[in-house]
């Protein structure tokens, strides 16, 4: 296939409510979608049920996820000369948010040891070799009309002809090949780029900010289409229990839950009794990384 006129692999058809009749197009983000996948009484209670329920107050580690992909945003924003590794630690000083933490000696030691982690990732980029896309919006539709998904890639590289898909992380434990390999998000980014770019992509990235670690995974045309026929299959799923939802409501037998250690996480197990029987929710700072005895307060 040549690249300039290259099409998304196409996905897997998909069995249709009514024969003759196509399913009504689902549409949503790669985290609705695996959301449903993972829980469906987590995906109703997050998406579908209003008056929205109330969820837990941001915990520590979902605040500094955040302060350090807004401060790897906003870096490139800057001009090329001041696009150095410590004005990314300054840009995280500067977003800090001590929610979720047990106290501010915490949160003083988690700002110091984010501002190196920062400033560590970014002495290994290069300020003058711009990105295709920062906090780049995508979209596409499958050739089934089953799926219209849309969401936000951290970054698009263009690295001599070949797009990459970048996705930041910031947990506790750096990721693995099987993770890159496996993730439907960075599936359905690649395909979004491929289909919007008319430009084949199928390499797709997580980059660990705390240790440097960078994992990468190449898509055959055949894995990409997997994915996206995956995907089509549990938006045909998620569509019907949608349209389960509009007209039983929050009765609907189709949102069961699927209890596991993920829910003593969950920001609305308060509305799920199945969930707060898993066992107590965690800390708020119980899901911070380990620091080095380096990391004191800057």
């Amino acid at each position: 296939m040549g690249s300039s006129e290259a099409e998304v692999p196409a996905g897997g058809g998909e069995a249709l409510p009514l024969e003759g009749v196509p399913a009504p197009t689902w549409g949503g983000s790669p985290s609705r979608l695996t959301t449903f996948l993972d829980c469906p009484r987590r995906y109703r209670l997050v998406y579908l049920d209003r008056p929205r329920p109330e969820r837990r107050a941001q915990r520590a580690h979902t605040a500094v996820g955040v302060t350090i992909h807004n401060a790897l945003r906003d870096w490139w924003d800057l001009s090329v000369v001041d696009r150095t590794p410590s004005a990314g630690a300054r840009l995280v000083r500067e977003g800090w948010s001590d929610v979720g933490f047990l106290d501010l000696d915490q949160s003083a030691r988690h700002r110091s040891a984010a501002m190196r982690w920062v400033a560590d990732y970014l002495a290994g980029v290069d300020p003058h070799v711009e990105p295709l896309g920062v906090e780049r919006s995508v979209a596409f539709v499958d050739r089934t009309r089953t799926l219209r998904m849309f969401g936000r890639i951290d970054r698009l590289d263009d690295r001599d002809g070949e797009l990459v898909v970048v996705d930041y992380k910031t947990g506790r434990t750096p990721p693995g090949e099987d993770e890159a390999r496996t993730s439907l998000p960075l599936a359905l980014y690649a395909a979004a780029v491929w289909k919007m770019f008319r430009r084949r992509c199928v390499a797709v990235e997580l980059h660990h900010v705390p240790s440097g670690t960078v994992v990468r995974h190449e898509h055959t045309d055949d894995s990409l289409a997997r994915k996206v026929a995956q995907a089509g299959q549990i938006a045909t799923d998620a569509g019907r229990a949608d349209a389960d939802h509009a007209r039983t409501g929050s009765e609907s037998a189709m949102f069961e839950p699927n209890p596991s250690p993920l829910c003593r996480w969950c920001d609305v197990r308060a509305h799920c009794p199945e969930g707060q029987a898993v066992g107590p929710e965690h800390p708020d700072w119980a899901g911070l990384p380990d620091l080095d005895e380096a990391d004191n307060p800057a």
